[in-house]
C-alpha cells in the first residue's frame, strides 16, 4: 500500500505527497475581496503539501458573505491571484482554486443583496458580517430561470482560476453551502426538478460540475463534499443513499479527485465507505486525521489521500513534520481570521 510520502496523480496534477492541505478561510484578503501580497508568503511556506486547495473562493459578489474572503470574479482579483500561484510554483508545489458560493448563509451588509438557497429557510445562528454577528436574513429560492446564470459564473470562475495560474479548481459542494443546501432535504423543500428525489436533489450539482469540466476540464476539476451531521443547520434524513449517488454522479462526469468531510464519531454510520465504492477516481479524506490515522486510512484503502486543514496553519511545513516525527504545534485561534501577519506567516518550520 502506498504511503503518505508517495506522490499521486489528481487529474492533470502530479502530488508529490498524499498529504493535502484542505481549504481554510484566513480572512486576509480586501473588503473588495482581492488578495493581498501577504497570501503569496502564506502559501507557498506550505507548498511541500502533496496539493494545497485555497482557501474558499467567491465565484460571485452574490455568493460571497464571508468578511475579508478573496473572490474570483474579475480581472482584478485574478491578477492579485497571479503572485500568490507563481509563489507556490516556484517553492515547487501546486495549488487548485476552491470555488465557493456561500448560499443562505450570505448576509445582505457582505453582498448587498438578498441571498439565495433551494428553499426559503433562514439559517440558524449568527453572520459574520464587517459590522459583526448579525442574524441571517431569510434567502429566496433560486429560480429555475437563474440556474443558466450561475452556471455560468461557475464556470468563469474556473476560467478565472486557470488564468490566474491554478492547477485546477475544487468546487465547494459542502458544509452547508449554496450546492449543499440543494443536496440535503432539510435544506431543499423544493417541489420542481431540484427538490423531492436524489436524482433532483442532485441535479445542480452535477450541472455546476458539468459547467466547470466543460470551463477547463475534467483532469482539472474535483469535488468537495460533507457526508456528515447537520451543519450550519443543514442535514439530511437519509446520507448515505444521498451522497453514494452524488459520488457515482461525479465518477460518471469523470473528474480528477472527490474530497470527502466526513468527521469521525458521529452518531450515524459513516457514508465515506460507500461513496468509496461508488467513486472510480483519487480519494481524499478529511476531518481530525492525525499522521497514524491518515496512514491507517491509506493501509485500509478507505483513501488515496488524506486532507488537513488545523494543522497546516501552525506547521507549514507538516509533511517533513510527519515524516521525522517531530511535534505538531497547535494553532491560535485567535488569529484564525484576523487581518494582518500574526498567526498567518509567522509559525516556523521546524528546519
Amino acid at each position: 500500500m502506498p504511503t503518505l510520502f508517495d506522490p499521486i496523480r489528481l487529474g492533470a496534477i502530479e502530488a508529490r505527497n498524499r498529504i493535502i492541505m484542505a481549504p481554510l478561510t484566513r480572512a486576509r484578503a480586501t473588503r473588495a475581496a482581492v488578495p493581498v501580497p501577504i497570501m503569496a508568503e502564506y502559501y507557498a511556506q506550505r507548498a511541500s503539501a502533496g496539493l494545497i486547495i485555497s482557501e474558499a473562493t467567491g465565484i460571485s459578489r452574490a455568493g460571497l458573505g464571508w468578511p475579508h474572503a478573496p473572490g474570483i470574479w474579475n480581472e482584478e482579483q485574478v491578477a492579485a491571484w497571479r503572485p500568490v500561484t507563481e509563489a507556490v510554483h516556484a517553492a515547487g508545489g501546486r495549488i487548485v482554486s476552491q470555488l465557493w458560493h456561500m448560499g443562505r448563509v450570505v448576509h445582505p451588509s457582505v453582498s448587498g443583496q438578498q441571498p439565495v438557497s433551494a428553499s426559503a429557510i433562514t439559517a440558524p445562528d449568527l453572520a459574520m458580517t464587517y459590522e459583526g454577528e448579525q442574524p441571517y436574513t431569510e434567502p429566496r429560492p433560486l429560480r429555475i430561470d437563474e440556474v443558466p446564470a450561475l452556471l455560468a459564473d461557475y464556470a468563469q470562475a474556473a476560467r478565472n482560476a486557470i488564468a490566474a495560474g491554478f492547477d485546477g479548481v475544487q468546487i465547494h459542494a459542502a458544509n452547508g453551502y449554496l450546492i449543499d443546501q440543494f443536496l440535503r432535504d432539510s435544506s431543499n423543500h423544493r417541489t420542481d426538478i431540484y427538490g423531492g428525489s436524489i436524482e433532483n436533489r442532485t441535479r445542480l450539482l452535477g450541472e455546476v460540475t458539468r459547467a466547470v469540466v466543460d470551463a477547463v476540464g475534467a483532469e482539472r476539476t474535483g469535488v468537495r463534499l460533507s457526508p456528515n451531521g447537520a451543519i450550519q443547520g443543514v442535514d439530511d434524513s437519509d446520507p448515505e443513499p444521498l451522497f453514494t449517488a452524488a459520488a457515482a454522479l461525479l465518477s460518471d462526469i469523470g473528474i480528477a479527485f472527490l474530497e470527502i468531510r466526513e468527521p469521525r464519531g458521529l452518531d450515524h454510520p459513516p457514508v465515506g465507505p460507500a461513496m468509496r465504492r461508488a467513486f472510480d477516481g483519487p480519494f481524499i479524506v478529511n476531518a481530525g486525521y492525525d499522521a497514524a490515522g491518515a496512514q491507517a486510512a491509506l493501509d485500509s484503502g478507505a483513501a488515496d489521500a488524506v486532507s488537513f486543514g488545523k494543522p497546516f496553519i501552525a506547521n507549514p511545513d507538516l509533511p517533513q513534520r510527519f515524516s521525522k516525527g517531530l511535534p505538531i504545534l497547535r494553532a491560535d485561534v485567535a488569529t484564525f481570521y484576523a487581518q494582518g501577519p500574526e498567526g498567518y506567516i509567522d509559525y516556523p518550520s521546524a528546519a
